[in-house]
Formats: structure tokens, C-alpha cells, sequence
């Protein structure tokens, strides 16, 4: 999941040169999913597969966040948040739902900072299992609620952090493709190109398929390079700026998955537990390898964990100040801090928390839940901006740029959809599972403003959804999908 911490750095009004702006771009897209990608792409997908899965994804975010700086330019008033955009161009209730899905995908994703910290202390202390054991919920559990009154106290950012947890991040993740360059083997590499011993029978489409949600998960946050525009010198430079970061931190995500191919077996890959990047350093140079990968990515999620919390509670309050939910949410405390819904997103978090006790593989389940719930806000972001160059709202007398925003809003939407498919129809069900409730919030809102709840396209959306939760029910209680 990528790491917003490069938001507070820019919290004082500055002018920011391509090269800042660049590595604003940088900070806030790697987080703590690269650390795992060794084993998840080993569990998928051989290196064809690999390459072809990040050639996919590279493409359809990068329009993607083309898009979201075609929207701040075009649309600069809703400035709300990703919700905005969504409720301006298809109504209250689909602006609800994207900002209950970001909100949700950023709670999700709390949870799996929180697994996967107890996951890599669980190499040294077996207690912490593979970070869903009674006693990692615990100690979890205690960390959430430090953070928590932390921030209510009005500690938004700390000195210095973002600067250690951008070397915890940045420095361990070079180090670890160097040494793999040296220790390279160029046979294993080739046995694991289409997809490894073992693996035959896999089709390729199948291979690609399986990855589509990791890398969903590492890219989060790229709607985060819009944000530094006012910061910078030229307007121009944010798009410069963007495909730099997003190339740089492409072709790290690129090394960080081949590169195991050429140092071990797909299926030994598959088996290494989290974070597998440790795994991976310490097949090649020892345990010293396991500690050093270990230790950076300690400090680098419990730094974007603070980040990441006040991230998420700042979108139902400003939901709940554009009137899409309701406005006890928008209620601050004597330090300016979002309180009511700071602590709503800690409950909901400690409630995963305690799911994470009956899944089988709690990470897998928080990183593809996440990526599926994050889609959402996405496709109806991709949908605002292909909506406005077909109806060439903003595009008066200048064709030739709402022809290219089309084509790059009509990719964006494609890949949007294609990613939910990829992922499954029972990522889909379970997300219908936790919009249905949450959409109680909307009700709440409606209510207070006096209004009606749903218009009748607004309606049948509800209602699909609620058929989509209750088979998601009927499955999980049949055994037919499982957690």
C-alpha cells in the first residue's frame, strides 16, 4: 500500500523545483506492499506473466493519474477529496459510495500494515504466527489505540519522520536489488520464464490474471501526485514530475519481482512468508539479510501507519462537510483534529482486526479487499473524466486536447474494470458486504438535511447492492467463498 507521508512535507506554503516535486511523487507511492511482492508474484505468475501483469498496470495508472490532474486542472472547485468527483458527475448517493470505499480500502489497509508488522516480527517471536494470532491482534490492537489518542492530542506529524521513513523505505529496497544483480543466475531465471517446473498447465492469461490486485495494492495513493500542483513552479511540472515518480517507482517494482526469479525456484518464491523480500535477501547473503529487510520495513509502516490514520479519518470529515454524511462526522476537537471520525475509523479497523483471527490468510485478504474497494472511487473517477470530454463540458473551442483526455479517460475506465473482473467476482460480493451497512451513514445524512434518499437511478444502484450483500452472505455461509 502506498505511503502518503510525503503529504505533511508539504504542509507550509512553498515553491517546489520538478526535481521536489518528483520525489513528493516517490514518498507517497511506496509503502509497505513492495516488501511483499517476491511471494505474491511467486503464488501467480512467472516472469512473463510478471512483466506483462506490471506492463498492464503500468499503463492503466499512469492514465489513470493523468486523469486525476486533467480533473484538479478543469475542475479545480471540487477539491473535497476523491469523493468529489464522483458526486459531481453521477450524484449524492454514487459520491457516498466512493467515499465509503475509499474510506473502507483505507481502513482495510491499516489492518494490513498491522499483519504484516506482527508477520515479520513473527520470524523472530513465533508467537506472532504469520500476524493473525490472538497474541499479534493484541499487541496490534494496543498500537492502534496509542496512535489513536496520539493524534487526538493533536500530534499530526512528528520531526524528521518523513525523512527516516523515506530512507526505511528507499535505502533497504536498493540495497536488495543490487546484491540479487550480483547474485543473479541466469538458468534458474530461465526456468522460471514461463512460469516455472510445476506450473505448466497454467495458461498465461491465468497467471496475469492473479496478479492484477497486488498491483493495484502498490500503486494506492498515486491520486496523491495532484495534490503538490499549487506547489509547484510551473503548472507543467506536475505532469512532468508525475511519469517521473511513476516511471522510477515502476522500474523498482519491475526489479523487485523479477529479480527473485533468477535467485530461487517459483515455488520456493511462493512459500517464503511476509515480508518475502526478507526471505529472498536472506537465501543470497544469509540471516543478517532477513533482520537489516526487516527492520526498515518496521519503521518505514509504523511511519506511514500514522500517516495512513490520519488520511483515512480526514475522508468521512469531509464527507460529512459536503453533506454525504452525517455531521457529527464533521465534528473537530479543541485541536483541530477530526475527532468523531477519528474514532469511527479506529473502530472499524479494530473490528477487521478481530476478523483478521478467522482468515486463513489475513494479508492476501486485507491486500485484495483493499485493492478491490479502492477500485471503486477509481472507475467512477475515470468515468467523471471520460463524461466530460464526451459532453466536452470545459473543452469549449479546444478539440484537440479533449481527444486526447478521452482517450486517456476511456483507458483509465477500461482498466478500472478490467481490474474488478481480475480480481474476482467474490471481491466484489464482499465489498457489496460492507457498502450495504455502511450505507446506514448516508441515511443518517439524508435525514438530517431533510431530503430525499434516493432519487430512482439511485435507487436500483442500492438495490443491486443489496442483492450483491446478500448473496455474498449466503456464500460465506455455505462455505462457497472463503475468508
Amino acid at each position: 500500500m502506498a505511503s502518503t507521508t510525503a503529504n505533511d512535507t508539504t504542509s507550509t506554503k512553498q515553491t517546489l523545483t520538478v526535481w521536489s516535486l518528483t520525489a513528493l511523487v516517490v514518498g507517497s507511492m511506496v509503502g509497505a506492499g513492495i516488501f511483499t511482492l517476491p511471494a505474491a508474484f511467486g503464488r501467480a505468475t512467472g516472469i512473463l506473466g510478471a512483466l506483462l501483469a506490471w506492463a498492464i498496470a503500468g499503463v492503466g495508472m499512469l492514465m489513470l493519474a493523468f486523469v486525476f490532474q486533467t480533473l484538479a486542472q478543469r475542475k479545480p472547485d471540487l477539491d473535497s477529496g476523491v469523493f468529489a468527483y464522483a458526486q459531481a458527475g453521477f450524484g449524492n448517493y454514487l459520491g457516498f459510495l466512493a467515499a465509503l470505499a475509499f474510506w473502507v480500502s483505507s481502513c482495510i489497509g491499516n489492518v494490513s500494515y498491522f499483519v504484516l508488522i506482527k508477520s515479520t516480527l513473527g520470524e523472530f517471536f513465533p508467537i506472532f504466527g504469520d500476524g493473525n494470532t490472538v497474541p499479534a491482534v493484541i499487541v496490534a490492537s494496543i498500537i492502534l489505540w496509542i496512535f489513536h489518542f496520539m493524534i487526538l492530542r493533536g500530534i499530526k506529524q512528528a520531526a524528521g519522520l518523513n525523512t527516516i521513513v523515506t530512507i526505511a523505505k528507499i535505502v533497504p529496497i536498493l540495497i536488495f536489488v543490487l546484491i540479487l544483480l550480483f547474485a543473479f543466475k541466469a538458468d534458474v531465471f530461465a526456468a522460471n520464464f514461463w512460469g516455472g517446473q510445476g506450473y505448466e498447465a497454467e495458461s498465461l492469461f491465468s497467471q496475469v490474471r492473479s496478479t492484477m490486485l497486488v498491483t493495484v495494492f502498490v500503486f494506492i495513493g498515486i491520486e496523491g501526485a495532484s495534490v503538490y500542483s499549487r506547489y509547484a513552479e510551473k503548472r507543467s511540472d506536475v505532469g512532468v514530475a508525475t511519469v517521473l515518480g511513476f516511471l522510477g517507482v515502476l522500474c523498482l517494482l519491475i526489479m523487485v519481482t523479477v529479480l527473485p526469479f533468477g535467485i530461487l525456484p517459483r515455488a520456493e518464491l511462493a512459500t517464503l512468508r511476509n515480508p518475502s523480500m526478507a526471505g529472498a535477501l536472506e537465501f543470497v547473503v544469509g540471516r543478517w539479510g532477513n533482520v537489516f529487510i526487516s527492520i526498515g520495513l518496521l519503521i518505514s509502516v509504523m511511519g506511514a501507519y500514522l500517516a495512513w490514520t490520519l488520511f483515512a479519518s480526514e475522508v468521512p470529515f469531509m464527507a460529512a462537510k459536503s453533506d454525504l454524511m452525517p455531521r457529527f462526522l464533521a465534528k473537530e476537537n479543541a485541536q483541530k483534529v477530526p475527532s468523531a471520525s477519528l474514532w469511527l475509523t479506529n473502530i472499524i479497523i479494530q473490528t477487521f482486526l478481530i476478523i483478521t483471527l478467522f482468515a486463513q490468510n489475513a494479508f492476501t485478504l486485507a491486500l485484495e479487499l483493499t485493492s478491490s474497494m479502492s477500485l471503486i472511487p477509481y472507475l467512477l473517477v475515470a468515468a467523471f473524466g471520460l463524461k466530460l470530454a464526451l459532453s466536452r463540458e470545459t473543452y469549449e473551442g479546444n478539440s484537440r486536447k479533449r481527444n486526447r483526455d478521452l482517450a486517456i479517460a476511456l483507458i483509465a475506465t477500461l482498466y478500472s474494470i478490467l481490474m474488478l473482473y481480475a480480481g474476482g467476482l467474490e471481491k466484489v460480493l464482499l465489498s457489496a458486504l460492507i457498502l450495504v451497512p455502511g450505507t446506514i451513514l448516508f441515511f443518517m445524512a439524508r435525514r438530517e438535511q431533510n431530503r430525499k434518499i434516493f432519487t430512482f437511478g439511485e435507487w436500483f444502484i442500492f438495490s443491486v447492492t443489496v442483492i450483491a450483500a446478500l448473496s455474498a452472505f449466503f456464500a460465506l455461509a455455505t462455505g462457497r467463498i472463503a475468508i
